[in-house]
């Protein structure tokens, strides 16, 4: 029979199981769960009003998220028993069927197209955004070619150059849909993952200004983008059109003042901010909570980055280099992509669909960050496993 011993010391905690033990990072889960636990009262605050005027259910959202946390926390029990050295063979098969799930959400009968872009697979009634699961992809590849190739990433352009091109062949398929967002994301958090491998600084720098050209060449060449980019310098400029979004998410914030309207008392989810229970579900914090609940939710993803950061530490003191890069690119994607779902929500970057991580309402995406979070836990489990290899693996109370 499963026995669980927990502990309350400092950031560890250990289950066992006769001579297995898994090792918990109970600052990571507590962070993690409350973004979860705070996401999902969010998500039911901005969406009964809408789950009643589309399914004629107010509970209709917030049921269907609550599926998404419990598959997502199966998932991740799943995903959690996968020793790493199985992830890091079967990197590049996953790579692959990554690039074969953003060619197939392209064809017609296949994707689903919502508001103008093609980007979800339906799977057994779940509605999966492809370019979530290949964030999660892209980084685990990511790890694996680094610790592999870590002396030519060090050394020689090519060591940058060549994961680069392959992620670059992917950031075709993820404009096609059309997917700015993730593309930006995916590049940014593989660029910053060489970087922490020891890449060249003139080379990272040569890159980085690369990709910044790219991404303004992409903007002038589509209307849209070029729209929403001059709307964000000016959003007072054209209010009802435009600068809607940016305008309705600043005016929510500007309600919230300190501590809030208070939770439900939201004017500015009722069908005025649109995208309240997904993209902008950051404002309606704002607005029902306030500065404090905004700050909250800032402490809590930089909790759970640094957590990150320090069991990719761990882990590369143990000479798991695969599980530090791993441990170091999932923090980066989190804390990048909720920094820029904030910054859009605040008005200090352009408007772009990004979901707030295991927060805001969408199956795909709480599955996949779900089981990154996983990830984390198995890198820091096996990094404290081999700390403690031998006699002392009886050991209850652990640090990182």
């Amino acid at each position: 029979m499963t026995q669980a011993v927990a502990a309350t010391r400092s950031k560890g905690a250990v289950l066992a199981w006769g001579q297995s033990r898994f090792y918990i990072d109970t600052l990571l889960l507590l962070a993690a769960a409350g973004l979860l636990i705070l996401g999902f009262i969010m998500v039911s605050s901005a969406s009964l009003h809408l789950g009643d005027k589309l399914a004629d259910d107010s509970f209709f959202f917030p049921k269907h998220q609550l599926v998404h946390i419990a598959v997502g926390a199966f998932l991740a029990g799943m995903v959690a028993c996968v020793r790493l050295e199985t992830w890091e063979k079967s990197s590049m098969g996953l790579f692959v069927v990554g690039l074969l799930t953003l060619i197939l959400v392209l064809i017609p009968g296949l994707g689903m197209k919502v508001n103008g872009a093609m980007r979800w697979l339906s799977v057994f009634g779940v509605r999966i955004q492809v370019s979530e699961l290949f964030k999660l992809i892209a980084v685990i590849f990511m790890a694996r070619y680094i610790s592999r190739h870590l002396q030519t990433v060090r050394s020689s352009a090519l060591g940058m150059i060549f994961p680069l091109g392959l992620l670059l062949v992917a950031s075709v398929f993820l404009l096609l849909e059309p997917d700015f967002g993730a593309t930006a994301v995916i590049m940014a958090t593989a660029l910053a993952m060489l970087f922490l491998g020891g890449a060249r600084l003139w080379q990272f720098v040569f890159l980085v200004g690369l990709a910044i050209a790219g991404g303004i060449l992409l903007i002038l060449s589509a209307e849209y983008r070029l729209k929403r980019v001059l709307s964000f310098l000016d959003p007072w400029k054209d209010p009802l059109d435009s600068g809607f979004q940016l305008t309705q998410a600043l005016i929510a914030f500007g309600r919230g003042e300190l501590t809030g309207v208070g939770l439900g008392s939201s004017v500015q989810k009722l069908f005025y901010l649109p995208e309240a229970h997904t993209d902008f579900l950051f404002s309606v914090i704002g607005e029902e909570l306030g500065l404090m609940g905004a700050c909250m939710v800032i402490l809590l993803f930089t909790t759970v980055v640094w957590r990150a950061f320090a069991i990719g530490k761990l882990a590369e003191r143990q000479g798991m280099r695969f599980g530090a890069f791993l441990a170091y690119g999932i923090g980066i994607w989190f804390g990048l992509q909720a920094f820029i779902n904030m910054g859009v929500n605040m008005g200090m970057l352009p408007t772009k669909g990004l979901t707030l991580p295991l927060m805001s309402y969408g199956g795909g995406s709480m599955i996949v960050t779900c089981s990154a979070l996983a990830l984390l836990l198995r890198v820091r489990s096996e990094a404290i496993e081999r700390r403690f290899s031998g006699p002392r693996m009886r050991t209850t109370w652990v640090r990182a």
